[in-house]
């Protein structure tokens, strides 16, 4: 009996080892050895050529707050999810300026496997970066000098947009007024406890999304208890229409002059249909690999593996790039919930885009 065991023991670890072996294989290891640190601003077409004249100004808001609760966990606002929206903007003849409730230099995220040449751009690019030094304090701030507001997610804002008057001051001016309030993750904070003209709630009946419960809990599990209450229940308290996207994709809401966007993937869609908001059609730009990934992920999803890999072979077909190892990391995640049917799936589906080429 013992001897039974022993053997099937060893067959179950060699089976485990295998099954790594075969998952690592699965990753995408020349796209880890991008070197984009060094990109400029001017190496990209997007930022440097056919730039309308100026159309006015929007006022991106970061956070100031450092620090993760009473954890010693540092956080701040997003660097990717500034750069992309402040680069869509200015692609598009918007001036942008950068506030923050403290002003001076806020504290930065940066995530270095979500960075990609926009990203290292904007670090590079010295007239953002002088902006990013001595940000505008928001008390000094003129909203009427503005076309739109954007409210830069990151964890921070958890803690010093939410009943921040000055912050709901900012809010109520732009949306009784009706201009462009745009907000992506975790920047939906900057909404709660604002009001209209008629004393009610801003968000009350309004289809909208932010970073979601799920998406929250999964890296964070006593959020609840760092935050007081998670930001998708604190709106839905509010009377919002929460609209829920799959996990860590892109999903953006548009309801009158609030434009919202779930989480940083949903960045570009978000600043684009902002720009549409203030009666513009945004300036063409090349999809990114990471947004073609992203997209296979939703209509894997959504409508099935077989149509997501039939996505994946008109983008092989036509040599546009996506970033397979997403598509990985996004599978490990279903591991991480302990969906290991869907994990397995999703490995598999992996397997098939490598097969690609």
């Amino acid at each position: 009996m013992l001897k039974k065991i022993l053997i099937a023991f060893v067959c179950l670890v060699l089976v485990l080892v295998s099954a790594g072996f075969w998952a690592y294989g699965l990753i995408d290891t020349a796209a880890l050895k991008h070197n984009l640190k060094t990109t400029q601003k001017t190496e990209l077409a997007y930022l440097s050529k056919d730039i309308p004249d100026n159309r006015g100004k929007i006022l991106a808001v970061v956070t100031s707050h450092n620090k993760l609760g009473n954890a010693a966990k540092p956080v701040g606002y997003e660097l990717t999810e500034l750069a992309r929206a402040y680069y869509v903007f200015e692609a598009n003849g918007f001036s942008v300026d950068i506030a923050s409730p403290q002003g001076g230099t806020p504290p930065q995220v940066l995530d270095g496997d979500d960075m990609a040449e926009y990203d290292y751009a904007f670090l590079n690019d010295i007239a953002a970066t002088e902006k990013l030094a001595d940000t505008l304090k928001l008390s000094e701030v003129n909203p009427a000098d503005y076309q739109a507001v954007y409210f830069v997610g990151g964890k921070g804002t958890m803690f010093d947009f939410i009943a921040n008057p000055e912050i709901t001051q900012l809010v109520e001016h732009f949306y009784n007024d009706n201009k462009a309030i745009a907000a992506v993750c975790h920047g939906p904070a900057a909404l709660l406890g604002a009001k209209n003209s008629q004393g009610d709630f801003i968000v009350t009946n309004k289809k909208l999304t932010a970073f979601t419960n799920p998406e929250e809990l999964l890296l964070i599990p006593d959020a609840r208890e760092i935050f007081g209450q998670l930001l998708q229940d604190r709106l839905v308290a509010e009377g919002a229409q929460f609209y829920e996207g799959p996990m860590y994709l892109n999903n953006v809401v548009i309801d009158d002059n609030l434009i919202t966007g779930q989480n940083p993937w949903s960045v570009w869609k978000m600043a684009e249909a902002t720009i549409e908001k203030l009666g513009y059609t945004p300036k063409p730009r090349t999809v990114t690999a990471e947004e073609y990934a992203v997209e296979i992920l939703n209509i894997y999803h959504l409508q099935g593996r077989s149509q997501a890999l039939n996505f994946a072979e008109q983008l092989h077909h036509n040599q546009l790039p996506y970033q397979r190892n997403l598509v990985f990391i996004h599978a490990l995640m279903a591991f991480m919930q302990f969906d290991l049917l869907d994990g397995v799936g999703m490995l598999i589906f992996v397997q098939q885009l490598k097969n690609l080429g």
